[in-house]
């Protein structure tokens, strides 16, 4: 379904490029779609991270939209080789992040990454003002203490400027038009998850302004086209389109879930694998009880209407800052080499909570893991393959525990478990994920991120048609899955 050096093949209805960015790194992809088929070419690899300027933990944005448009220049050389024109652009990012433009659409200073803890001291402050029970019953969103609401809270002066989301930044900084894309705008703690608009009362109860974000834009719906000047620097026609798709990458990712509605499997949890885990259903309508609250479950905006019901977990991250760490000490363990070793190791071993913010700056990642497996009453030697075991097991058992409270929360069964994503190709997880949920585990596709972005561009257009079952098929019909079975039960409780 991708690879380098891509020809164009006869049946190619049309070309679009999807712009995706995660937390560590970011692509311009060629999606070529046909009704029955979509093929990806990954055409400009980047890479992205936090950096500290001005005494926080920032993104470096000018560097990451100079990426973007040195992709769709290598986009649109690649088309030219072979005849093709790009239909259009969709562009997906990570959630809650924002930068502020003012008037003259110049940007105020770098983005703060969620990283950062300045909005920690702002929870307390929102709280006073809007109470949470009234903030789920509205929003249904997962607490987080990095919430765009909480974040924007921190702000000193917004008088004259307007906070766009990641994504929408990227597409106003090419085509010139302000919007804010629906998916991502139900992270924010703005966003009134039944009746899909603002929640002005929120932005009036903080003394913010009611147009602080710019109106709301669907997926699938036209942003804009691109600026005559970027056009020209990147070598696209000047009728060249900028498509709102899922811009929450999960929202993509979730879009592009292989689940076959022929088979019963449209009663399947998933799980959307990289630096975060993003564990849930899909449903028709939000979940804004109490015992949703407590349980800490969130209600985002899906592709169509759709509910994205999940908790934001703690994810690869782990083990990416334990790599580095030990890449810092001279140990660059081959990736492969490092699971197989530790799926050698026997189950029942030490756990961590894998969603303690404890983990989220970066740091000295192993013997985070390993002090808090100590403070448990338990020890973790300091040997790679048991800490990576140990954030397997972690991570596994805390999908089990998720998916369950999911099925219980919401009154739904889950019959298979898909996991798409860069952890779907971790066989050693998405097996203790089979055997600790007890569901058959589906893995793939690896980028279901880019397919979900493509695909809804490619509907807006033309070459594919239907909802979110017939998308669907075509991710199914031209991935190659792979299906784990639960083999044994391995404990499901763990520690703090």
């Amino acid at each position: 379904m991708s690879g380098a050096g891509f020809q164009a093949q006869s049946g190619v209805d049309g070309v679009f490029a999807a712009v995706d960015i995660g937390a560590s790194s970011g692509r311009v992809i060629l999606g070529r779609v046909s009704p029955a088929e979509v093929s990806l070419e990954t055409v400009h690899r980047f890479p992205n991270g936090v950096v500290e300027i001005d005494g926080g933990l920032r993104w470096d944005f000018d560097a990451l939209f100079a990426e973007v448009l040195t992709g769709l220049s290598v986009a649109a050389k690649s088309t030219e080789k072979t005849g093709e024109t790009i239909a259009s652009i969709g562009i997906d990012t990570w959630a809650v992040d924002y930068g502020l433009v003012n008037k003259a659409g110049e940007l105020t200073a770098q983005p703060f990454s969620y990283r950062d803890d300045r909005s920690r001291a702002a929870v307390a402050s929102v709280h006073r003002k809007l109470d949470p029970r009234r903030l789920y019953q509205t929003t249904g969103l997962q607490f987080l203490q990095f919430n765009t609401i909480y974040q924007l809270a921190t702000e000193k002066n917004l008088e004259g400027l307007q906070a766009l989301l990641i994504p929408d930044l990227i597409a106003f900084l090419l085509t010139g038009v302000r919007r804010t894309e629906a998916t991502n705008a139900s992270t924010t703690g703005f966003f009134d998850a039944v009746a899909g608009e603002w929640a002005t009362e929120f932005f009036t109860a903080l003394g913010l302004r009611k147009d602080l974000f710019p109106p709301l834009i669907q997926p699938g719906d036209t942003v804009g086209t691109l600026l005559p000047e970027i056009a020209a620097q990147v070598g696209l026609p000047g009728d060249t389109t900028v498509v709102a798709v899922g811009s929450h990458d999960t929202a993509s990712a979730v879009a592009a879930v292989p689940a076959k509605e022929d088979n019963g499997e449209e009663n399947f949890a998933y799980i959307s694998s990289g630096t975060w885990s993003l564990v849930g259903l899909e449903l028709k309508h939000p979940v804004l009880t109490e015992a949703s609250r407590e349980a800490n479950f969130t209600n985002e905006r899906g592709v169509d209407g759709t509910t994205r019901y999940l908790r934001n977990m703690g994810g690869l991250w782990l083990l990416s800052e334990c790599q580095r760490t030990w890449a810092t000490e001279g140990f660059r363990p081959d990736l492969d080499a490092l699971l197989s070793a530790a799926g050698a190791l026997p189950a029942g071993g030490p756990q961590i909570n894998p969603d303690d913010p404890y983990f989220i700056a970066p740091d000295n990642m192993p013997e985070r893991i390993r002090g808090a497996v100590r403070r448990t009453g338990e020890v973790l030697p300091n040997d790679p393959a048991a800490i990576t075991r140990c954030i397997m097991d972690s991570l596994a058992a805390g999908y089990a525990r998720t998916i369950a409270a999911a099925e219980r929360l919401a009154d739904r069964s889950v019959d298979v478990v898909h996991v798409v994503g860069g952890g779907s190709q971790n066989a050693l997880l998405c097996q203790l994920t089979a055997n600790a949920t007890g569901r058959p585990v589906v893995a793939g596709p690896v980028e279901a991120t880019a397919l979900g972005n493509i695909l809804v561009q490619a509907r807006a257009a033309g070459p594919a048609a239907g909802g979110l079952p017939q998308l669907r098929e075509i991710v199914a019909g031209g991935t190659s899955l792979r299906r784990y079975e639960p083999l044994i039960s391995v404990r499901q409780g763990y520690v703090q």
